[in-house]
C-alpha cells in the first residue's frame, strides 16, 4: 500500500494541538535548517510522510520541554538517522523572571561589595576561559579593563564566565557582540529617561540606577515570554 503523505497544512493542523505557537514559516524554517526534509511532488509541493510529522513533533518537543538550541537538535537527529539513541534531556522548567525589587539590586551590590579587581591572568583562570577566545572577546570589545586601568572588575568576569558556557552552543564572540550592541541600544533609552536629571548629579545617579534595574527585570520578563511561545 503507498505511503500516506499530507501537505504543509495538513501536518500544521496535525500538530497545531499540542504546539498552538506552530506556524507554517515555521516548519519552513526548520526545512531550511535542515531539520526536515519532506519529499516534493512533481508540482514542487511538500509532501509529508508519517515520519517527517514525527521528526517534526521532536523537534518542536526538543525546543520547547529542554529549550535545546538547533545545533544541538540537529546533532540529535543525526543520531537517529545513524540508528544511534541521543542523549536524554530531562525536561527544563522555565525560570521565572525575577521579581522587580523595592530596591535597587545595582546600588546594593555597588554599596555592599567590594570592587573586583582581577589581573588578565587572575580572570582567564577564575572564567576558566580560553585565552584565544578572550583576545577574540576583546577585539569585538565585549570584555574591557576597567576605565584607566589594566584590571577587570565583575561584568567582564560575568561575560567571560558566559562565553565559557555558550562555546558549546556554538556562539561565540559574533553571537555575544549581538546581545552588546541590544544593550548598548537600551543604555540609549535610559540616558533618555534621566536626562531630566543631569542637573543634580545625585538624583541623576539614583534615577539611573532604578531605570536601569527596571529595565533589566523588563528585558528578563521579555525574554522568558519569548521562550515561552
Amino acid at each position: 500500500m503507498a505511503q500516506p503523505y499530507r501537505s504543509i497544512g495538513q501536518v500544521l493542523a496535525a500538530v497545531k494541538p499540542e504546539y498552538p505557537d506552530i506556524s507554517i514559516s515555521k516548519i519552513r524554517y526548520l526545512e531550511s535548517e535542515g531539520l526536515l526534509s519532506p519529499e516534493r511532488a512533481p508540482s514542487g509541493y511538500r509532501r509529508y510522510s508519517q515520519a517527517d510529522i514525527e521528526r517534526l513533533r521532536y523537534v518542536l518537543s526538543a525546543q520547547k520541554n529542554h529549550y535545546l538550541p538547533l545545533k544541538v537538535i540537529r546533532e540529535h537527529l543525526e543520531m537517529i538517522d545513524q540508528g544511534i539513541d541521543p542523549p536524554s534531556v530531562e525536561p527544563v522548567e522555565p525560570i521565572p523572571a525575577p521579581p522587580v525589587p523595592e530596591r535597587s539590586s545595582l546600588g546594593d551590590r555597588g554599596l555592599n561589595t567590594r570592587p573586583l579587581k582581577l589581573s588578565r591572568s587572575q580572570l582567564l583562570e577564575r572564567s576558566g576561559l580560553a585565552e584565544a577566545t578572550l583576545v577574540e572577546l576583546e577585539r569585538h570589545q565585549i570584555i574591557r579593563p576597567r576605565r584607566g586601568t589594566a584590571f577587570y572588575g565583575w561584568e567582564a568576569l560575568t561575560v567571560a564566565v558566559v562565553a565559557r558556557k555558550l562555546v558549546p552552543f556554538g556562539m561565540d564572540a559574533r553571537h555575544l557582540r549581538a546581545v552588546k550592541l541590544a544593550a548598548e541600544r537600551e543604555i540609549g533609552l535610559i540616558e533618555q529617561a534621566v536626562a531630566p536629571y543631569s542637573r543634580r548629579r545625585d538624583v541623576m545617579r539614583r534615577t539611573t540606577i532604578e531605570v536601569a534595574d527596571l529595565m533589566m527585570h523588563a528585558h528578563a520578563a521579555l525574554m522568558q515570554t519569548a521562550l515561552d511561545q
